[in-house]
């Protein structure tokens, strides 16, 4: 199975670690905290996962997940360029500006994407948006809401999503669930449905949910 890295320790992160070790893959959590202070979101991730620094995290895997805080990951992943030359890069996170009340307001690359900024910055690793369209329970439960939902796919290289697309079926995705746009630039588009999301929030509450294409 694969070795995968996850580039933050927090709820989103270690909820893909637990459901990508239990069908599988060595999972290595990569943290910035001290051990105590991400030991409460990781517990129950089970036996397959281990933890290392951010940049041991990224060197060690043969996958790497960016699961850390969009407005602050072009920065911290551009610093990591050499451990991650030669490999994918699934970016699952949203860069957006707080709205004052802890969820999302403004984007922080309007007319561009965060997925764009990062393939930009790191010429040498594929990078593949996915998972940005909903909360983060649905990315490893897909099949618990009452409609099938849409997961979106958009990178330049075509092996590498079909090895993202493989990774969305070891968390629950079905294949008519998945919705390839395109190259990276598609990015831009699943990262403004992120706009809907605080409202949505503000209304229902903190209740599953993932934006997607009915048909």
């Amino acid at each position: 199975m694969t070795s995968i890295g996850i580039l933050g320790a927090g709820r989103v992160g270690a909820n893909l670690a637990g459901k990508l070790a239990a069908t599988g893959h060595h999972v290595i959590l990569g943290r910035r905290s001290p051990m105590e202070e991400t030991a409460a979101a990781a517990e129950g991730t089970g036996p397959r996962v281990s933890f290392a620094d951010q940049r041991t995290t990224a060197r060690t895997a043969d996958i790497v997940i960016n699961a850390t805080p969009g407005d602050s990951a072009l920065d911290r992943l551009a610093g990591l360029r050499t451990e991650l030359a030669g490999k994918i890069l699934v970016d699952v996170s949203n860069a957006t500006r707080d709205a004052g009340d802890g969820l999302p307001g403004d984007l922080c690359y309007p007319g561009s994407s965060l997925a764009e900024q990062l393939q930009a910055a790191l010429p040498d690793t594929q990078v593949v948006k996915t998972l940005n369209t909903m909360l983060f329970m649905v990315m490893t439960a897909p099949d618990t809401l009452v409609a099938p939902p849409t997961v979106y796919v958009s990178g330049n290289d075509e092996q590498a999503k079909k090895t993202v697309t493989g990774l969305l079926g070891d968390l629950g995705w079905q294949p008519a669930w998945i919705e390839d746009l395109g190259d990276i630039t598609t990015a831009r588009a699943t990262e403004a449905m992120i706009l809907v999301v605080p409202h949505i929030l503000r209304r229902h509450g903190f209740q599953p949910f993932a934006v997607s294409l009915a048909r």
